[in-house]
């Protein structure tokens, strides 16, 4: 009985052996998968930065006009009144 253990167990390791060469051939391939679904999404997010940059000035230039406006209104209003 112990040989025919042993004998198991190096048929084990030859197919265990066997079956690790195509887990870490997949392994590989789903490791180049994820890679490219990384930089997918760095390229994506960088695309969205961009965005939000772009709206943030906008929203900055919009404020400064408004502002602007505000403080002339305001000079008029003024000047309107002590005329």
């Amino acid at each position: 009985m112990g040989s025919m253990s042993g004998q198991q167990h190096e048929e084990t390791n030859g197919s265990s052996q066997g079956a690790q060469e195509p887990d870490f051939a997949q392994l590989l391939k789903e490791l180049n998968k994820g890679e490219r679904t990384a930089a997918s999404l760095e390229n994506h997010l960088d695309s969205v930065e961009k965005k939000i940059d772009e709206l943030l000035k906008q929203a900055e230039a919009d404020e400064k006009e408004r502002d602007e406006k505000r403080r002339r209104a305001a000079e008029e209003a003024k000047g309107s009144t002590h005329g």
